[in-house]
């Protein structure tokens, strides 16, 4: 039986996959000087892929394909616009900061676009298979771009310590998966759902518990961490924001897709393990980035203890048995607003690294003195990622708190740790503003101190500020989420 296949629901998937394969074939025929192209095809490309996903969207109808295994619903077509959002700012990111490295562009933006779909399918994936392979397509190509860098040995080290853990994650994931098929008989998460309800095997505890620490791993959360600071620092600029972003989003997505929809009735086995992992990596990854003096450090402990706060709702609601519809939505408000204050920050870093020369915190200081646009924006990206009024990301925390609070009075506590390490996080963002506005002057500048941010890194910081404030200021822009968590806990 041949499967009813919807071309329009996947024409996203189609348009990258086009994209890619033509970034192949420019870098065959295309003279080194005129490189530069596959870059332009690479942000058309992405921008190209909003226009079916803006129809669908507009359409508004639920696409179910492939036994119901691969689903395009409103949860997923916000996933997908956030994956094709960001893509699109880590191009632009990328285009000078590629270029000036001498390094060939072609395989850079094939192995980025590969890893843009796997994202793409993963949102809409309804069965374990399917997950995998996006999954797997996602975090597969970041193994070589986080060593881009070839001649540095920091690059070097980056790229096999995320292998190799990576590796060694994914080996886990893929048991936990299998020993659920095989206590199921069941791929698709309707089914699985269905088989578990009621089961109280001890190796489907362990199948649980193995496909935690997988997930663990790619959003980096404590104790699964170890990887993120070494390869954040090592790995190119862009590569990192991509990781800290797309990569974590999709390791989030997975994650809460498998538990809310194939494993609903077995809470009180996963429920308590993600409490723990919101408590650690929220006090972990703050205390760390406390002693950091490198600012793309800072921001790896940072990623880490972000991902706690994504998980405080979640994991809130879960152990109160409350309604986890709303911790999902509170958790995927966050999960975007977090995602346009990240890359903005990089962006941030990106440009600061060029006039400075340096990506010690104590070598900016005085930037804002030199470049007043650069040290605002600087200000706007990590007072936002603060949580402080009236930027995006105090509506992440307002709704991360709203979640527990209503979830059960049983989770004041998990709300009283998310409320200490958010003082934390204040205290080390603040440094970096600190620094850029109040501290003297260093001698430190390069020749490009007086020169703009080139033009596409210009557009990435605009895109970026843009959505942060209007976040902020109006924050029903992002309070739409929660209508696709919805879709998602009627079966959808």
């Amino acid at each position: 039986m041949t499967p009813e296949i919807d071309y329009l629901a996947l024409a996203p998937e189609i348009v990258i996959v086009v994209t890619l394969l033509g970034a192949l074939t420019l870098d065959l025929f295309l003279p080194r000087p005129q490189k530069y192209w596959i870059a332009t095809l690479a942000v058309a490309g992405t921008a190209l892929a909003l226009i079916p996903l803006g129809i669908l969207a507009i359409n508004g109808e639920t696409i179910s394909m492939f036994d119901g295994s691969y689903v395009v619903d409103e949860f997923a077509l916000v996933l997908k616009g956030l994956f094709l959002i960001s893509a699109y700012i880590v191009f632009l990111m990328s285009v000078n900061f590629i270029e000036s490295d001498r390094y060939y562009q072609g395989e850079y933006y094939f192995l980025l676009l590969a890893s843009l779909l796997g994202s793409l399918v993963m949102a809409s994936s309804r069965d374990l298979i399917i997950l995998f392979i996006g999954l797997e397509l996602v975090t597969g190509p970041l193994y070589l771009l986080a060593g881009w860098r070839k001649g540095d040995v920091k690059s070097n080290e980056a790229s096999m310590k995320y292998f190799i853990l990576g590796v060694l994650s994914t080996a886990i994931l893929l048991y936990g998966m299998s020993l659920l098929f095989g206590l199921t008989g069941e791929v698709t998460f309707a089914g699985i759902a269905e088989a578990t309800q009621g089961m109280s095997e001890p190796a489907l505890t362990m199948a649980i518990l193995f496909m935690i620490v997988g997930f663990g791993f790619k959003i980096s959360a404590v104790p699964f961490h170890f990887w993120a600071p070494d390869t954040y620092e090592g790995a190119p600029t862009p590569i990192t924001a991509y990781l800290s972003v797309n990569s974590k989003a999709a390791g989030f997505v997975a994650m809460l897709i498998v538990m809310y929809q194939a494993l609903p009735g077995q809470s009180d086995v996963w429920a308590p393990a993600l409490w723990l992992l919101a408590a650690l990596s929220m006090t972990i990854g703050n205390l760390s980035a406390l002693r950091q003096t490198n600012i793309v450090r800072l921001l790896a402990y940072s990623s880490i203890a972000q991902a706690g706060f994504m998980l405080v709702p979640f994991a809130a609601a879960a152990v109160a048995g409350a309604d986890l519809e709303s911790a999902f939505g509170a958790t995927l408000i966050y999960l975007v607003i977090y995602a346009v204050m990240n890359l903005g920050a990089f962006a941030v870093v990106i440009a600061g690294a060029r006039k400075t020369g340096t990506g010690e915190i104590d070598g900016w200081a005085g930037l804002g003195k030199v470049d007043p646009i650069l040290g605002v924006l600087t200000a706007t990206f990590f007072f936002s990622l603060a949580g402080i009024p009236p930027l995006a990301g105090w509506f992440a925390k307002f709704e991360m708190f709203r979640s527990v609070m209503i979830a059960d009075p049983a989770t004041i506590s998990l709300a009283v740790i998310a409320a200490i390490n958010a003082v934390i996080a204040f205290y080390y963002y603040a440094k970096v503003i600190k620094a850029v506005w109040l501290d003297d002057a260093v001698d430190t500048f390069t020749d490009e101190a007086d020169q703009p941010p080139a033009g596409a890194l210009r557009l990435a910081l605009g895109v970026s500020v843009a959505l942060t404030i209007a976040i902020g200021i109006y924050p029903s822009i992002a309070a739409f989420v929660r209508d696709a968590a919805q879709v998602l806990a009627s079966g959808g």
